[in-house]
């Protein structure tokens, strides 16, 4: 693991920014890992990662993003239905127009107009697609 981990951040739940908080689990690290490996304008859902893993399943891999996710790139893991994450959406979008993730814009009836991620584009697969792949624009 290249990052510190142990700052607070800005997702609810995070402590205070500076503050050291324990040693992260095992499986924490593990998920935090696979995050840091999606490339930029990429994304995998919980259950990707839980199945990447092979261990946990999606509420697993959610609960570890929500208490320790500040430190990754946590916009890139996601909801399988490409919503994105309630309370962030807006910076969120700003990651993914800045990583030139593939988004659906909203439907004109959608609570706050705001996009949702182009999941058959944007899905990494764990494997092919990585840094200088362009075959998801």
């Amino acid at each position: 693991m290249s990052e510190d981990r142990t700052r607070g951040g800005d997702r609810p739940g995070d402590p205070p920014p500076g503050a050291v908080t324990a040693e992260l689990p095992v499986y924490a690290e593990r998920v935090l890992d696979m995050a840091d490996l999606i490339p930029p304008g990429r994304v995998m859902t919980y259950g990707d990662v839980a199945e990447w893993l092979g261990d946990g399943g999606p509420r697993q891999v959610g609960r570890v993003m929500a208490l320790y996710g500040s430190a990754a790139p946590w916009w890139r893991v996601v909801r399988a239905d490409g919503v994105l994450l309630p309370g962030h959406e807006l910076r969120a979008l700003g990651h993914y127009r800045e990583e030139g993730t593939p988004l659906r814009e909203a439907a004109r009836d959608a609570d706050g107009h705001v996009p949702r991620l182009d999941m058959r584009r944007a899905r990494w697969d764990g494997v092919t697609g990585g840094p200088g792949d362009e075959a998801h624009t």
